[in-house]
């Protein structure tokens, strides 16, 4: 019998299963941009556990294992940035980055944020699919150093349908 993925509110001891996962799933971005200096794959485990401190952070388990992970925090003005989106290479195009990322988006919404912002590199078009299948629309790019330029795309967060009259 099959397990199936969950998805919950990461805790303190995920941060390390997490910045292997990120480590691990951004060799392939470092791979096509030809740079091995990418904020994920330089970033410490101490800058970790100061986002997971800081923010909102979702993991997905499948059993123990942590094969997916998302971050994000919403600014005074209520634009939630959502960033660090991983999903383990051996899970990637089931589904499960658009589940991280909508149920962030939930958890956000019900936090009063009003707009959701992420960024992606230019030539990750998996991530852009993604994210424009989820309703993301490209406001803006901006040059990242290297060969690297992420792409800024936007949403603003759906108002809860009216309920009918006379419900």
């Amino acid at each position: 019998m099959g397990m199936s993925v969950s998805i919950s509110a990461a805790t303190a001891d995920d941060a390390e299963r997490i910045f292997q996962l990120q480590y691990l799933c951004h060799q392939s971005e470092a791979e096509l941009y030809g740079d091995y200096g990418l904020p994920p794959l330089v970033q410490t485990l101490g800058e970790l556990r100061g986002e997971l401190a800081a923010g909102q952070v979702l993991v997905a388990r499948l059993g123990e294992e942590v094969v997916g992970s998302v971050r994000a925090a919403v600014d005074d003005a209520g634009t939630a940035r959502i960033h660090g989106l991983v999903v383990h290479p051996r899970m990637q195009r089931h589904g499960l980055g658009g589940r991280l990322v909508t149920a962030i988006e939930e958890r956000l919404a019900a936090g009063g944020a009003r707009r959701y912002r992420l960024a992606a590199g230019h030539r990750s078009e998996h991530t852009l699919r993604l994210c424009r299948g989820l309703g993301y629309e490209a406001v803006g790019t901006e040059e990242a150093g290297g060969r690297l330029r992420l792409v800024t795309l936007e949403k603003t967060v759906r108002a809860e349908p009216l309920a009918a009259a006379g419900a």
